[in-house]
């Protein structure tokens, strides 16, 4: 089976040891019990209370979820938490997409209940989990030191990697790009000399369906476009304290040659516009030439074209070397999401709705999260989870069809890589490997929980600085202004926005909550 190549580095994290919960603890309850529920995230605004996946859990557990969701006519998830929290009366569990900051703000005035008792008390596998990554309980919890929402964790290391069209390389004779000028020679030569081979200048040698990816191109001149797998984010700088990247003088350089490569014509012109179906578009379409997206989707795509573009091969490559020397990764899987659920002041059954939330970090509770139903969705084969065949080959994304049964949404659960390493190529496999092999990531910013004074600078200066940077970024990429010359000014603007403010409340949550 498939499952059985897993490396040891795609599993490093599903190790940890649990405790085995005894038979007779469950169902939960004796008699069924209801208990509403917010579920609001991207793919669905609201819980589907027919999910296969939470009628496994009703016989189970004998708790009944019932959808109690706000903001359904909204995918903006912050107005569907501030129409939530507006109304008072809470359902019994908030969950869902982006919950870390309201949860945290509120828990500690009383909108949700703490759990660090509770889980000390009611939940060994959630207690068992947090025990041997205790950063991650620093990560999550809330100025008062106490936790108020149990998150989606992430599992595995690897995410975002460069891709390169070999094929091209091939053609014209290069070899992969070790360093950001061999990086620029060969985009240049994408551009100029028809690697696609139909006598016209149509092709797109930098491209990406997020815009934002267009960013990771500061690194190759030692600057950083996020501190984690948010974008924009704060990061960690090598001496322990919290900074803006697009407040750093590498921003200034980088950016600058991100503009005069966008002038070129190496990088799409239509970067800001073209939206989502670029990847699609521009490989189907044998125009676009190099990106930076997941390992996993984007490796699909030498099958899927394999008939239409003869040869077609998009590789995994290392990132090139800075300008600095420096071979660096920024994107990485962060270990905790802002997504999950919490218990809200309402809930009248705190117990068992602690015990539920366990009841996903047991064995067979991660297997039905991840996979969905056993002889159903996947197989127990020598013990490993393995995915129908029919699931695998159906031409649909399996995260898709997990999406559909409530298998892999964001409730508060565990996700186990294995999931995803079936349904990853091996091109994607290797580049994997690949990226192991050498010392790229760097460390992520786990973000911050403010007390009332952090969050009300926060929230006062933030927004408005955060807009004028993206405004700014934007019109420097396009050729309208200079970063160099308005470098000044810019940083000037920033400071009377407040900036140093936002950075004093953010190094001084961090300090408190990271000693």
């Amino acid at each position: 089976m498939r499952i059985q190549t897993v490396t040891a580095a795609a599993l490093a994290s599903t190790m940890l040891t649990a405790p085995v919960w005894a038979e007779d603890q469950l169902p939960i309850v004796d008699e069924p019990l209801e208990l509403t529920i917010h579920m609001h995230w991207p793919r669905s605004q609201g819980y589907q209370e027919d999910y296969p996946v939470e009628l496994a859990a009703r016989e189970r557990t004998g708790i009944h979820l019932i959808d109690a969701t706000s903001g359904k006519n909204t995918k903006d998830n912050n107005e569907a938490m501030n129409l939530l929290l507006a109304q008072g009366n809470l359902p019994d569990i908030v969950g869902g997409n982006r919950i870390q900051q309201p949860v945290n703000q509120y828990g500690p005035q009383g909108a949700f209940l703490p759990l660090n008792d509770l889980i000390e008390e009611h939940a060994p596998h959630i207690k068992a989990f947090f025990d041997e990554r205790p950063e991650l309980r620093q990560a999550i919890s809330a100025y008062d030191g106490q936790m108020y929402y149990i998150p989606y964790l992430p599992d595995g290391k690897y995410g975002r990697a460069w891709f390169v069209r070999q094929d091209w390389l091939d053609q014209l004779g290069l070899e992969q790009p070790d360093t950001v000028e061999d990086l620029y020679a060969v985009l240049t030569a994408f551009r100029n000399q028809d690697p696609n081979g139909n006598g016209k200048t149509d092709e797109v040698p930098y491209f990406a369906r997020d815009w934002e990816e267009v960013l990771r191109l500061l690194t190759l001149w030692d600057a950083r476009s996020s501190g984690s797998d948010t974008y924009h984010d704060f990061y960690v700088k090598d001496d322990g304290t919290i900074a803006h990247p697009y407040a750093e003088e590498a921003y200034r350089t980088g950016i600058a040659n991100i503009a005069k490569w966008y002038d070129e014509g190496l990088i799409d012109a239509e970067i800001f516009t073209r939206g989502s179906s670029s990847r699609e578009y521009l490989l189907s379409e044998n125009l676009g030439g190099m990106t930076h997206d997941w390992f996993a989707s984007t490796s699909g795509y030498n099958a899927a074209l394999s008939e239409t573009i003869p040869g077609f091969d998009f590789a995994p490559v290392l990132p090139p070397k800075s300008a600095g020397g420096v071979r660096m990764e920024e994107h990485r899987r962060i270990p905790i999401k802002p997504d999950g659920w919490a218990i809200s002041y309402t809930n009248e059954h705190p117990v068992e709705t602690i015990r539920y939330f366990d009841y996903w970090f047991t064995e067979e509770g991660r297997l039905l999260s991840n996979f969905g139903i056993e002889g159903e969705h996947y197989d127990l084969i020598d013990g490993e989870p393995i995915f129908k065949e029919e699931l695998l080959t159906n031409g649909r994304p399996v995260n898709t069809q997990m999406y559909e049964i409530g298998a892999q949404i964001y409730r508060g659960y565990w996700m186990d890589y294995r999931y995803e390493w079936q349904w990853t190529a091996e091109a994607a496999r290797k580049g994997i490997e690949l990226y192991d092999a050498h010392d790229l990531l760097v460390d992520q910013f786990l973000g911050v929980a403010f007390d009332e004074s952090e969050q009300a600078v926060y929230d006062k200066y933030w927004p408005s600085i955060q807009a004028y940077m993206l405004e700014r970024q934007q019109a420097w990429i396009l050729g309208s202004g200079d970063v160099e010359s308005d470098w000044e000014s810019y940083m000037e603007t920033l400071n009377k926005m407040g900036l140093q403010k936002v950075l004093e409340a953010v190094n001084s949550a961090y300090a408190r909550q990271y000693g």
